[in-house]
């Protein structure tokens, strides 16, 4: 079932307990139960019903606190990049360094596309029959339920704000392994070529200090100088990505345009080892830049040896998002196919609320997201950070959801909220499952390929960081999944993924 809609009608804003939604610090982990499980104190259903009842007459959804989950939006995808490059080199990636919801985003979805900015709203599923893990009472009546965000496409061609970018370039000693400073010149020098004449671009480099290479400057009647500066571009010494970020920023505030799209571009290993190697020296300069100038910060990891944590932190906080490059192919996708499209926004500090309705949901658990919480109370605060999205994303969050016995009507509501990039006015969408659409065996060809595949990324995620979640199989039988999902999609990443978790499955034997 799919409803959009845009509204300002106020919804119970409450502080939640149980389903992980807590206040956080943006790119610091919750301090949540796995998985972001969510489950009401006895008379929390009386109380949802009275709650719904209130809310129907207001012709809005209020269940108790226990039964919201709120996130601010993430469309990182270097997780996964990262994880599929380290077993494709024969080890295990960092649990720490496994984000399910940076592996759901990774792959493509059938959702419909508004026709202006902000975004619809899918919400569907099915039911796991092959449950791995029980409730409290030893009902193993699980399902898994999609939140479906989507935002409307974009083209080359099509009209957009002019850009301002300033790349910042680690160029360390670390950066000289082949597959790191080689890869960022060969992107950069496509971009410059993809960019408009009318955008703009600056140029900074660090290793043991920052250096300005290139001040903000159109590209029109520049892309010869452009290229040359990033031709001679040659690795140095140590990492301070302190002062790298810091020098960035000063170049973007200093160059920044009115009505442009004023982007941060790093591109590093992000092995910070000298001067502020802690994020959180570095932050503060970064979120004062975004409040005060609108400036945001795309970061693109590169390297065998990555601070993935480190990257995701920085970005978190300028209200941007992450990708990993290892290959030109993939250079090529990020800073041709996505990166000059991408130079618009559809919407600022996006986040999602999802309620469930008590008398149909007994518990829940929203896979990933951990550090992405955002306090129930907070939602409709548009002064809390949420997610910064572009054109054509997609944004997926995969619940786990053990329904009361005899369950009908429905299930949940998903809410998204986010702030006209141009004029920063809120808009809402949203959209409701009811307990028949999970009826559906999730693993049946009557389920949708891309929910499969969805569901597929998640359990692998979460084998990969050592967590129980209802539903999980084997990887063994995981990769059959794949494999099978492979051939009905023609999907090419549906097939890495496959051959990913097989990898995963022979390390995790030895």
């Amino acid at each position: 079932m799919v409803l959009t809609g845009c509204g300002t009608g106020g919804q119970a804003d409450r502080a939640s307990r149980g389903d992980g939604a807590h206040r956080a610090e943006r790119g610091q982990p919750a301090p949540m139960p796995p998985d972001g499980g969510g489950r009401a104190a006895e008379g929390d259903s009386e109380r949802g019903r009275e709650g719904e009842q209130k809310g129907e007459e207001q012709g809005d959804f209020a269940p108790p606190a226990d039964y919201l989950s709120t996130f601010a939006l993430d469309v990182d995808t270097a997780s996964y990049g990262y994880a599929r490059r380290a077993l494709g080199e024969g080890r295990l990636p960092d649990p720490a360094a496994v984000r399910p919801e940076e592996f759901v985003n990774s792959f493509r979805q059938d959702y419909p596309r508004p026709k202006g900015d902000g975004f619809t709203v899918t919400v569907d599923g099915a039911r796991m029959e092959n449950t791995a893990e029980k409730g409290a009472d030893g009902n193993g009546d699980w399902s898994l339920v999609r939140v479906g965000l989507a935002t409307r496409t974009s083209s080359r061609t099509a009209a957009r704000p002019p850009a301002a970018m300033t790349f910042v370039v680690d160029v360390s000693g670390s950066m000289a392994e082949p597959g790191r400073l080689d890869l960022v010149k060969e992107s950069l020098g496509l971009l410059t070529d993809q960019l408009r004449d009318d955008d703009s671009i600056a140029l900074v480099t660090f290793s043991g200090e920052a250096e300005t290479r290139l001040p903000m400057s159109r590209l029109g009647g520049q892309r010869d100088h452009i290229h040359q500066i990033i031709d001679g571009l040659e690795p140095g010494d140590s990492t301070n990505v302190g002062a790298g970020v810091s020098t960035g920023y000063d170049v973007a505030v200093e160059g920044r345009r009115k009505g442009a799209n004023n982007r941060v571009v790093l591109l590093s290993d992000a092995l910070a080892n000298t001067g502020d190697t802690d994020a959180d020296a570095i932050l503060e300069r970064i979120d004062t830049s975004r409040r005060e100038y609108g400036i945001t910060l795309f970061g693109v990891g590169v390297g065998s040896d990555y601070g993935d944590q480190l990257m995701e932190r920085l970005t978190n906080r300028g209200d941007g998002h992450t990708t990993y490059v290892s290959t030109p192919a993939q250079a090529r996708k990020v800073f041709v196919d996505q990166l000059p499209a991408h130079a618009e926004l559809r919407a600022r500090d996006a986040k999602a609320q999802v309620a469930f309705d008590p008398q149909t949901v007994k518990e829940f658990r929203l896979i990933g997201y951990e550090n992405r919480a955002v306090a129930d109370d907070d939602f409709r605060d548009d002064q809390v950070d949420g997610g910064e999205v572009g054109p054509g994303h997609t944004v997926t969050a995969l619940y786990a959801v053990r329904l009361r016995e005899g369950a009908s009507g429905h299930i949940a509501t998903a809410t998204v909220r986010w702030l006209d990039p141009r004029t920063r006015a809120p808009h809402e969408a949203t959209g409701a499952v009811e307990a028949a659409v999970l009826q559906r065996d999730l693993w049946s060809s009557e389920s949708a390929p891309r929910l499969r595949v969805s569901a597929t990324a998640a359990y692998f995620a979460q084998a990969l960081r050592g967590a129980e979640t209802p539903g999980a199989l084997r990887l063994g039988e995981l990769a059959e999944r794949a494999e099978g999902l492979a051939r009905t999609t023609e999907d090419a990443s549906v097939q890495q993924l496959a051959k990913s978790i097989r990898q995963a499955d022979k390390l995790t034997a030895q």
